[in-house]
């Protein structure tokens, strides 16, 4: 009978945030996890075998926390996927930092991550397949804020300016969805 873990997996999920967060994505190895709980490394690989565990773990939380964001169903529109995808952007900001965002580099070297990830893109793309001026409209914003996400990876929120270039998009849409009812 082994003994009893002291620290548990979502522990070390959010030590490996802060150490991100903290540190830069080239900081979280399995050492510095260790240290930071306090226990060995093999206390922390029986969690996660490999850096690549890890990362995938972190990636996976931070996804299926995104994704309980969108509050929408297959019967939403185009734009309404649109604004709840920002609203979700803005809601995980905090959570999200630029440092952040550089894991998903890391993360995406894996050709299965690399994969996954192209699966849940296509499955956004395949709700905004329409070919309405609506659909047409919701899909150059969902671009245009997976750029802005891209761009946190090179510090563009250094100096706060995210929620407003957020801001610029969500009105741009709302801009083009009035002029294309009218």
């Amino acid at each position: 009978m082994g003994r009893k873990p002291t620290i548990t997996r979502q522990q070390l999920l959010d030590l490996a945030e802060e150490i991100v967060r903290t540190e830069g994505a080239k900081a979280l190895t399995i050492d510095a996890l260790a240290r930071a709980a306090g226990i060995s490394k093999g206390g922390v690989q029986y969690s996660f075998a490999s850096k690549d565990d890890l990362v995938r773990a972190l990636i996976e939380r931070w996804t299926s926390q995104f994704d309980a964001m969108l509050i929408t169903d297959e019967t939403s529109s185009p734009a309404d996927l649109i604004r709840s995808y920002i609203r979700a952007m803005r809601a995980s900001q905090p959570a999200m930092n630029a440092k952040m965002a550089g894991l998903m580099s890391t993360y995406l070297q894996d050709p299965d991550n690399m994969r996954e990830t192209r699966q849940w893109y296509r499955g956004i793309f395949e709700r905004l397949g329409e070919a309405s001026a609506e659909a047409q409209t919701a899909r150059v914003a969902f671009l245009a804020v997976e750029g802005l996400f891209l761009l946190r990876i090179v510090g563009i929120d250094e100096d706060g300016t995210w929620a407003g270039f957020l801001d610029d998009i969500e009105a741009v849409l709302e801009r083009l969805l009035d002029v294309r009812r009218q």
